[in-house]
């Protein structure tokens, strides 16, 4: 006991330092250059052709009204572009609206940790006990647990989702969330195996909280936002700023059939709902220089170790797709992908060239598996894209193809013929 007392008393400190001393002085991190060298231009027009064609698919099939789109290919191009329109009946997307970046926030959580081990105030084998009194049955679980999706803790999301749609505006409290998802039993025991759980991420922004000394708003732009230039993403309690993105939930019709032709607007929902599991609003701009970062290690904090031990994402899925760290590895790819509220995000990037995939449906009623087979499919044609002038293409290879996949997209429709 006496050691973990000793942690957090380190942590108290700290803070109470920063906020008398330097706090509000604090320099701005450096910015980091991620080392990419990418190709100022367009994708040749054919191949933006066929990523439209495959997006407006998925975008029928999930019944999403819009689309944003960043594929950037270091040798080749970018194709960045806004489809469909804001919300049913309303404006033409616009590729800079802002929307809750869903699962990708907990990369960015796991960031944190990295990057609070790098600076020497926790370790990956601390536990919630050494940093949170208020969870004795959950002390054993380490931070690395909590990171790598193996904390064993059942979600949330699924116990209080009504509630969220009933009352959008409401500010979650992320302790709330945490009881929520403790109160339902464990799905294995810690670090056993891997399983989707937002509970797991939520409870370790609390302990980073704790032991970083500051806020997660403050942590995020500390180590994340502001050392990549990430000017237009946030960790705010409600539902975030700029031009946002119309976000839809596709209720139930006739004989329990999704409505497609009547969305609900569920934009209001707050990214709170989400928290360091899901909160982060952000742009595709901003995302794809996120997740390239991410993938090439650019960060000091970056560790190849934290994706050394990957276990099966899916015993459904092929043994290429795994996660760890954070993060799915598909292939040569890491990211993240899934939903919130009004959206379906993805955002990959590939480790050896840094080329990247970052693709949202105002749509969350469907499978997030939707989104990933999409942006997997917009991966597979951007990995053959045409070298530039004076550029020359990789040998870079992915175990699927855009055909290959579009079977599994059908089997995630719920709308469409």
């Amino acid at each position: 006991m006496a050691g973990r007392v000793s942690r957090r008393v380190i942590a108290a400190v700290t803070a109470l330092g920063l906020a008398i001393g330097l706090g509000a002085c604090a320099p701005t991190p450096e910015r980091i250059d991620i080392g990419v060298d990418q190709v100022d231009g367009a994708l040749p027009a054919d191949l933006a052709t066929q990523m439209q064609t495959l997006t407006e698919t998925a975008m029928t099939s999930v019944g999403a009204s819009g689309a944003i789109v960043s594929v950037s290919v270091p040798w080749s191009g970018e194709w960045v572009a806004g489809l469909g329109t804001s919300g049913a009946g309303g404006p033409k997307v616009d590729p800079s609206m802002t929307f809750k970046s869903a699962n990708v926030t907990r990369a960015m959580t796991c960031d944190l940790l990295y990057a609070l081990v790098k600076k020497g105030t926790v370790r990956l084998d601390d536990t919630v006990g050494d940093w949170l009194d208020a969870y004795p049955g959950q002390a054993s679980i380490t931070l690395g647990d909590l990171c790598d999706g193996r904390s064993g803790l059942a979600g949330y999301m699924s116990r209080i989702f009504s509630r969220v749609v009933a009352a959008p505006d409401r500010v979650w409290n992320p302790r709330e969330l945490v009881a929520y998802g403790i109160a339902r039993p464990t799905t294995a025991q810690p670090g056993a195996e891997f399983g989707d759980s937002d509970t797991g991420y939520v409870l370790l922004g609390l302990a980073l909280e704790r032991a970083g000394g500051e806020s997660l708003a403050d942590l995020y732009r500390e180590y994340v936002f502001q050392p990549l230039g990430m000017s237009s993403s946030s960790y705010p309690a409600g539902v975030g700023g700029g031009d946002r993105l119309t976000g839809g939930y596709i209720p139930n019709g006739k004989d329990r059939k999704p409505e497609c032709s009547e969305p609900t607007d569920v934009t209001a929902v707050t990214s709170s709902v989400g928290a360091a599991s899901g909160g982060v609003v952000s742009t595709v701009g901003d995302l794809s220089t996120y997740v390239r970062a991410l993938a090439v290690g650019a960060r000091p904090y970056d560790a190849d170790t934290r994706y050394a031990d990957p276990r099966p994402a899916n015993s459904d899925q092929p043994t290429w797709f795994t996660a760890d760290g954070g993060t799915y590895q598909a292939g040569s790819l890491v990211g993240q992908f899934g939903s919130l509220a009004g959206y379906m995000v993805a955002a990959f990037a590939d480790r050896t060239t840094g080329m990247s995939v970052v693709v949202v449906l105002n749509d969350s009623r469907a499978s997030a598996n939707a989104v990933r087979v999409l942006a997997w499919q917009l991966a597979a044609l951007a990995s053959k894209a045409p070298a530039a002038d004076g550029r020359t293409a990789p040998e870079m290879g992915l175990p699927w193809t855009a055909e290959s996949l579009a079977p599994e997209l059908a089997r995630y429709a719920i709308c469409g013929g």
